[in-house]
């Protein structure tokens, strides 16, 4: 789901337009195809109308445990505003689907994204675009906002409904991706351990990561562990 931008720099001006860069990636980065994608802002689909209202009451059983070697990080779901993506994360991960995968793109202290099959190979050009027929999620929009900690899915610029495997972390707050991406998730424990990813070095270039930080072993366990 995602195209090139600059490096994150100290100036709020240059910082705008690396995020606004960013959500072109998430464009690519979920793609069959290296054809850029334009950003989500300004696409004429359905953003923020209809969105669900969180109910803080439904907690899932299960949590998500991601074993790198940088530490763990553990998500929490929202199966209520969010239970298709919920559901589709869990087979994956049933599946053993994303041991092996990688976190493959960062912004130092910002983001980090991962989960395409395409970062099994060694080919770091191909990291980001997904693999073809890989079976893609209806949008379910809702009013949970991006702010730290954050789990959101990724997908193709303007196709909402084309959510596959991949996913992404939020270090900072993105009022501007509300409406507009699918929260399904946040981080209970291992922010520290998504900082660490986040400034593993990168090409400034593509913001892909000079070597892959792998997900050695994702799997469920209660949430009350």
């Amino acid at each position: 789901m995602l195209s090139a931008f600059n490096k994150v720099m100290n100036s709020s001006i240059l910082c705008k337009l690396t995020i606004a860069c960013f959500l072109g990636l998430f464009a690519v980065a979920c793609s069959d195809s290296s054809k850029p994608a334009t950003a989500p802002a300004g696409d004429s689909t359905p953003g923020t109308t209809g969105l669900a209202t969180p109910n803080p009451a439904v907690v899932d059983p299960e949590v998500a445990v991601i074993e790198t070697d940088y530490g763990r990080i553990k998500i929490r779901f929202y199966p209520d505003v969010a239970p298709g993506h919920v559901e589709n994360f869990k087979k994956l991960v049933r599946e053993k689907f994303y041991d092996g995968l990688a976190f493959h793109r960062v912004i130092p202290e910002n983001i980090i994204q991962g989960g395409d099959p395409a970062t099994r190979r060694g080919d770091p050009s191909q990291w980001g675009m997904g693999l073809p027929g890989q079976p893609t999620l209806q949008a379910e929009f809702n009013t949970r906002p991006f702010t730290r900690g954050t789990v959101g899915m990724a997908r193709r610029g303007g196709d909402v409904n084309s959510a596959t495997s991949q996913f992404f972390i939020c270090l900072t707050e993105h009022p501007e991706w509300n409406g507009e991406y699918t929260v399904f998730g946040a981080v209970l424990q291992g922010l520290e351990t998504v900082r660490m990813i986040s400034n593993a070095e990168s090409d400034p270039r593509t913001q892909r990561v000079l070597r892959k930080v792998v997900m050695k072993r994702v799997y469920l366990e209660p949430a009350n562990n």
